[in-house]
């Protein structure tokens, strides 16, 4: 009888969608093969369809008021929470951006460690944006003139196509920061650190359907949610200029807000403001004092 232990076979990670909080399979069926920068195999990913991104925007707007609802100092919360568990799964995220961008480890850490910075540094600010962007306003008259800002709704979120994991982290924290859910496509060519975040975000008391990552065709899936009448704002980030083009026409339709994307992004310096301010609106109330009654307005 020998005594060789037998060799070990790998088990391979079955990289599913993260749609209202499960993960399912592209409803089509399909997937694609999604290969290292030196075109070797690395798994398959699920090509997502026109029915995945109405169900994803389904899921997104269920989970709206919830979220929107919730306190600032409560989101914030959460988004620490995904911190925390992104830096208990740094090995992980490591080796799939080493993987998916062609990194040495060393750099690809560093990524991951900005990543999880970038996250703490949101979370920060969601209960300090609206003191920056509302405030009291001077009127002429005997009225408090108040503006707060309130969440846009559901954002599509196209995720840049070159940083799979820092850009994807930059385009989506600023959106569920400041209230808003998100249908986020992941990087067409490099799909699985987003996909690996999916799970993370399940297990960071992020409420079900406050993110949803689908990947495959960008272009396919696009289409779809630019023109979609549920769908408030797009960021356009990992689109070409032909496909940016092409999406603000649909967005017009029924006036989303639309985020263009930048000549030159670059995902390591600090962010600003500008990704939390751009799908917000602001609500004004006014409010009669002194003996002109208790009796208030808003628009």
């Amino acid at each position: 009888m020998s005594d060789r232990t037998p060799e070990r076979l790998t088990v391979f990670k079955t990289y599913k969608l993260y749609v209202g909080g499960k993960f399912p399979r592209s409803e089509s069926g399909r997937v694609y093969e999604v290969t290292d920068s030196k075109g070797n195999w690395l798994a398959n990913a699920p090509l997502s369809s026109r029915k995945d991104a109405r169900d994803a925007v389904v899921a997104a707007r269920k989970a709206f008021g919830g979220w929107s609802g919730a306190t600032a100092y409560n989101r914030g919360q959460v988004l620490y929470r995904v911190a925390e568990m992104l830096e208990g799964r740094r090995e992980q995220f490591v080796r799939e951006v080493a993987e998916a961008e062609g990194l040495s480890k060393a750099k690809a850490a560093a990524q991951v460690d900005a990543a999880v910075d970038r996250w703490v540094w949101y979370a920060g600010w969601t209960d300090k944006i609206a003191q920056v962007v509302g405030g009291g306003n001077p009127v002429a008259g005997p009225f408090f003139n108040l503006s707060s800002p309130e969440p846009t709704g559901v954002v599509a979120v196209l995720a840049p196509q070159k940083s799979s994991f820092l850009g994807l982290v930059s385009v989506l924290a600023p959106v569920i920061a400041t209230g808003n859910t998100a249908v986020v496509i992941a990087s067409e060519r490099a799909p699985l650190p987003a996909l690996s975040l999916g799970e993370v975000l399940a297990t960071s008391d992020v409420p079900g359907g406050v993110v949803n990552v689908l990947s495959g065709r960008t272009a396919e899936i696009a289409a779809p949610l630019a023109a979609h009448q549920d769908v408030n704002a797009i960021d356009l980030a990992g689109a070409d200029e032909a496909l940016a083009k092409e999406l603000e026409i649909a967005a017009a339709d029924n006036l989303k807000r639309v985020l263009r994307p930048q000549p030159v992004d670059d995902w390591t310096a600090t962010p600003g403001t500008d990704r939390m301010t751009a799908f917000l609106e602001t609500k004004t109330v006014w409010h009669p004092t002194g003996s002109l009654g208790a009796s208030g307005s808003s628009y």
